[in-house]
């Protein structure tokens, strides 16, 4: 498999829109002020999303339409193992889906530990719509699916299932220590959109299969509002990618929208978050985070811990695949 190291230059990276194509340095300073619609998401596989996304987005549609429809691209391809059907399993075996949803109002809603049905953001819109509650989990979240028309099919591939045996014969035992070498740029590479349409309304969403080969039961920050998503629709958004346990100590996608509405820009508020981790987590140096986001005037911007995080955009003058600037290359 290509790495996304070998995959993009460090620095820069390939702009190509309108027949266009040019280097994007990752230290430029994006800014689409009142320039709507746009959509982000995290990592390349972000660029067929935002194409889903960019097709309700251009006829005038809701963002919160769009990045539901952005994210079930991945969610659907068994080729992108992190996400959905095709995702790598846990330890025992099992795929285990997160994702969660939120609009500009402050609706949101959540599913963890779903098991059988490929597209986990579709039911968290639905806990949002027609519950009072906001997060469903497990058995509960699959009920409520299946009583909501989702049908059970199966999610290992059988790619998935020879690498996972693979693995587990190659295990003495199960280790539970997250770091940098069992959190690889392979496995844990979350997608999560942001979207404003062209009336304004921020809304975003986040979707995965989390950490491959983690512990039975393991929830990461991807379905959580605060940790793995963020929106306000005063402010702006946030979603984040990585070792989600360092996500969730530090509420990181919460602190991105609060250092925006304390004026700072996407970018320096993504900074912030991940100096924040720096300062709070030991080991942090051993994991990766990478954070976009993305405010009311139209601005993004990315931060991330380790160099190799990229994230893609979309509107209508362009098309791009943005390498993300990393705390250890500022060192």
């Amino acid at each position: 498999m290509i790495s996304r190291r070998s995959f993009l230059a460090k620095g820069s990276v390939l702009l190509c829109g309108a027949g266009l194509c040019s280097r994007v340095s990752a230290t430029t300073v994006f800014s689409n002020a009142n320039k709507f619609p746009l959509v982000i998401s995290t990592w390349n596989h972000g660029m067929a999303a935002n194409e889903a996304a960019w097709n309700i987005l251009k006829k005038g549609g809701h963002s919160l339409d769009a990045v539901e429809a952005g994210v079930r691209v991945p969610e659907a391809d068994p080729n992108v193992i992190t996400v959905g059907k095709g995702g790598i399993p846990d330890a025992s075996g099992k795929v285990t889906l997160d994702a969660c949803i939120m609009d500009e109002k402050g609706r949101a809603g959540s599913v963890t530990y779903l098991q059988h049905i490929k597209h986990p953001v579709s039911v968290a819109r639905l806990v949002m719509e027609k519950t009072p509650h906001v997060m469903l989990s497990g058995k509960g979240a699959l009920k409520f699916a299946l009583d909501n028309g989702f049908e059970k099919e199966k999610l290992l591939t059988k790619a998935r299932k020879a690498e996972w045996k693979k693995w587990k014969k190659e295990q003495s035992e199960f280790s539970n220590r997250i770091n940098i070498e069992n959190v690889t740029e392979d496995n844990h590479d979350t997608i999560g959109m942001l979207a404003i349409d062209e009336e304004g309304r921020i809304s975003g969403a986040c979707t995965t299969s989390g950490m491959g080969y983690k512990m039975p039961g393991r929830v990461g920050d991807s379905p959580i509002i605060g940790a793995g998503l963020f929106v306000d629709g005063e402010v702006g958004g946030a979603t984040a990618t990585g070792s989600g346990e360092l996500v969730m100590k530090t509420l990181g996608s919460f602190l991105v929208v609060e250092f925006m509405r304390q004026g700072k820009s996407p970018k320096k508020a993504c900074e912030e978050s991940v100096r924040r981790i720096a300062r709070k987590i030991p080991d942090y140096e051993k994991h990766q985070i990478g954070y976009i986001a993305l405010n009311t005037k139209g601005e993004y911007g990315s931060f991330c811990m380790q160099p190799g995080f990229n994230y893609a955009v979309k509107t209508a003058e362009k098309t791009e695949l943005v390498e993300a600037e990393a705390w250890f290359k500022k060192l």
